[in-house]
């Protein structure tokens, strides 16, 4: 892959997509094609067919995917299976069809079962039963990894599965309803700052509701007050967070210098998990986390933790020797990325 090789990103709005955009344009990346999703619907074949046949890429990055928390996971059951599976099936059918000669599938470590022993090596996947809220979400990742392992074996194409931990950074969905975790913290907890310090006209900026009492009913739905914040949870969950930027650097460098031969043991008679997990290797709890986020915001008052709410999975850490071994490792500790992404969304 160089810089004039013919790059297509499939999601470059999102938080993953944009971030690896910028990453292959900081490189010196010209030859990049991305269409919004009014442009080009990915869960429609013929439209993806159409795009292949006319566009012809060399390279395909499939970040585009249906995400949300833990609410909307559970929720929105069908959508997510729906939606991540037409994406994933018809990207990496028609990247078959038109000879890309490598595609990044972006999954997520939710593919793990839910009591995977810690941290979490590639061996675990499908081993045990899974994290009932993001069932669905996992499933269709899963059946990505598949499907790339699958195509590569009969087909011999040059197809690669990342799987990133907890990812934050610039332009990440910060939605009280449809959010993770750490960008739902911020975004409560600065709203909360500005209850506390009577910045009302902030809060209906934020908000996007011109009458206070309207926006104090609404906060109030998610727990958010000028004292207090409600936190989903016990607080005890162990989680790894990575940032964007971070992610997006192991994605570029994967598909510069690795293939999928390089996943696997060579004369292996099963090849299997030839995925790669990608993050920190290092965990926090929720409460830890958001007391991280608390005094980097400012907010004077509590944080309360909703014991009554589901927790999902206890612990979540990746297992990142095969990526160190690959040759990359991350360089933004939390606390720096926290830091970083709250001064972006103060600039939004």
């Amino acid at each position: 892959m160089n810089t004039n090789s013919k790059i297509y990103i499939a999601g470059h709005r999102g938080l993953v997509g944009s971030a690896i955009l910028e990453n292959l344009q900081d490189r010196g990346y010209t030859n990049l094609v991305f269409r919004t999703h009014k442009e080009l619907d990915l869960t429609h074949q013929v439209e993806v067919a159409n795009f292949f046949k006319d566009e012809q890429p060399e390279y395909v990055i499939l970040a585009a995917a249906k995400v949300g928390g833990i609410v909307a996971n559970n929720v929105y059951r069908a959508d997510f299976i729906y939606s991540n599976m037409m994406i994933q099936n018809n990207v990496i059918h028609q990247s078959y069809v038109h000879g890309v000669k490598k595609l990044l599938f972006l999954g997520s470590t939710c593919v793990y079962p839910k009591h995977a022993p810690q941290p979490i090596k590639e061996e675990s996947l499908l081993t045990d039963i899974l994290e009932y809220t993001n069932e669905p979400y996992a499933i269709a990742k899963i059946a990505g990894i598949k499907m790339c392992e699958s195509y590569n074996l009969q087909y011999k194409t040059n197809f690669i599965s990342v799987m990133p931990t907890n990812l934050y950074g610039p332009n990440d969905n910060f939605d009280l309803e449809k959010s993770h975790v750490l960008p739902a913290l911020i975004r409560k907890i600065h709203l909360a700052k500005l209850l506390n310090e009577g910045d009302f006209d902030a809060v209906k900026k934020d908000l996007n509701i011109d009458d206070i009492t309207e926006a104090k009913d609404y906060l109030a739905g998610f727990g958010v007050n000028e004292s207090s914040v409600e936190v989903w949870g016990s607080g005890k969950p162990m989680r790894e967070f990575l940032w964007s930027k971070d992610m997006a650097d192991a994605c570029i460098f994967i598909m510069q210098h690795r293939d999928f031969n390089d996943t696997y043991t060579a004369n292996q008679n099963e090849i299997r998990n030839t995925h790669i997990n990608i993050g920190t290797g290092k965990e926090i709890s929720i409460k830890a986390l958001a007391e991280i986020i608390k005094a980097e915001v400012g907010f004077k008052g509590q944080l309360v933790f909703n014991s009554d709410k589901p927790d999902g999975t206890m612990r979540k850490l990746t297992d990142v020797s095969k990526l160190n071994a690959l040759g990359w490792k991350h360089k933004i500790e939390l606390k720096e990325g926290i830091s970083k992404i709250y001064q972006w969304y103060l600039n939004q």
